[in-house]
């Protein structure tokens, strides 16, 4: 049997690593989608905030979809049990 990964372990790979808490939890596309909507946001709202907006402006896109990404990554890895070997679904 292997070990199951903690919640709050998943919730801090998560905050360092966008997107990765999803991967860990086995759902690699989910993640990988939240990085991408992540780059799109920041480089949309980076073009289209006014020259003066603080960093945080220009990037607002981006961290909006990353703060939506923390807690889905957290409830994932409270509804199922996350492996460290699991990130291929594939692998038994």
């Amino acid at each position: 049997m292997r070990a199951s990964l903690n919640p709050y372990t998943v919730l801090a790979i998560a905050v360092v690593l966008p997107g990765m808490g999803h991967v860990i939890c086995g759902a690699a596309r989910r993640g990988l989608m939240l990085q991408l909507f992540m780059i799109l946001g920041a480089f949309v709202t980076w073009h289209l905030a006014p020259q003066d907006a603080s960093l945080a402006g220009k990037l607002a896109g981006g961290l909006f979809v990353y703060a939506l990404s923390l807690p889905e990554a957290y409830r994932l890895a409270r509804l199922r049990p996350c492996s460290r070997y699991q990130a291929n679904p594939l692998v038994k």
